[in-house]
């Protein structure tokens, strides 16, 4: 009864490391690319006129590869597979082009092209990056929040302010806020905004410069400094073992040395040998 489960053992681990397989990952990566390009060109209707035959045969035949490399992931992992959750997203990615694509589930043929984000489990770098970003959520969250509640209160004093010589752009709440969102952007903030206004009111720029300073130059920039440490963070726990372990390390090679020196005694001089 043993040869049977341990030949199943050895498929998994031979299937497992022909997957890993640097030949393997880039034909993936390639059909990937070809894939898109595939979905990019039946967007066009000359081109579909032409070679849509074609082209829909390459994209069910690249669908099949992914098919059988899922499958083949599924039975070398089994309910480990479901575990990773890149895994579970090339699953779902790939099962969304296996769903029928009529009636209401129409909109799914547009999610096909999501096949493509299949380069972000494939490519190291851009899984570090990914990850990443996925860690500076709650700092994001919290940049976030402030942003948040300064635009709160600079609409609240902008409409107070502007409200009944500009209610095009402050006369409520809402539209202060929007407005305010443009200044931040920089858009058409100085001609298009703030020089009408103080047109009726000269000292309206010393609220608009606090504002574009507090929120683009500063709190932007608190985003940006968010996601460097977190991608820097990301790529460091890759690169350089954490601390614990190697502590973890050397008191397992003390308690060896340790136990040999229990077993063996202390090492004896060469002057007491001579004695």
């Amino acid at each position: 009864m043993r040869p049977l489960p341990l030949a199943a053992a050895a498929w998994r681990h031979g299937a497992s490391a022909w997957l890993e397989t640097p030949l393997v990952q880039r034909s993936l990566i390639a059909l990937i690319l070809l894939n898109a390009v595939i979905l990019g060109l039946e967007t066009s209707a000359g081109l579909m006129a032409a070679w849509g035959p074609w082209l829909i045969a390459a994209d069910r035949t690249i669908l099949a590869v992914f098919v059988v490399e899922i499958a083949l992931r599924l039975a070398v992992h089994r309910l480990a597979f479901f575990r990773d959750p890149w895994s579970v997203f090339d699953f779902a990615v790939v099962a969304i082009a296996l769903v029928p694509a009529s009636g209401p589930l129409a909109v799914l043929r547009a999610l096909r092209v999501l096949r493509v984000l299949r380069l972000v489990t494939l490519v190291p770098s851009m899984k570090r990056v990914v990850g990443g970003l996925l860690s500076a959520l709650p700092g994001l969250g919290s940049v976030s929040a402030i942003i948040g509640i300064i635009f709160y209160v600079s609409a609240v004093i902008a409409t107070k302010l502007f409200g009944a010589d500009f209610p095009q752009w402050f006369g409520t709440l809402g539209a202060s806020a929007f407005t305010l969102f443009q200044v931040m952007t920089l858009e058409s903030w100085a001609m298009g905004i703030v020089r009408p206004v103080m047109e009726v009111m000269p000292l309206a720029w010393i609220f608009f410069l606090v504002f574009i300073l507090s929120s683009t130059f500063t709190l932007l920039n608190l985003f940006i400094a968010v996601i460097v440490n977190a991608i820097q963070q990301e790529h460091d726990s890759e690169t350089i073992p954490p601390a614990d372990s190697e502590i973890a390390r050397l008191r397992r090679e003390i308690v060896a040395l340790r136990k040999q020196l229990q077993t063996t005694g202390p090492p004896v001089s060469g002057a007491r040998r001579r004695r």
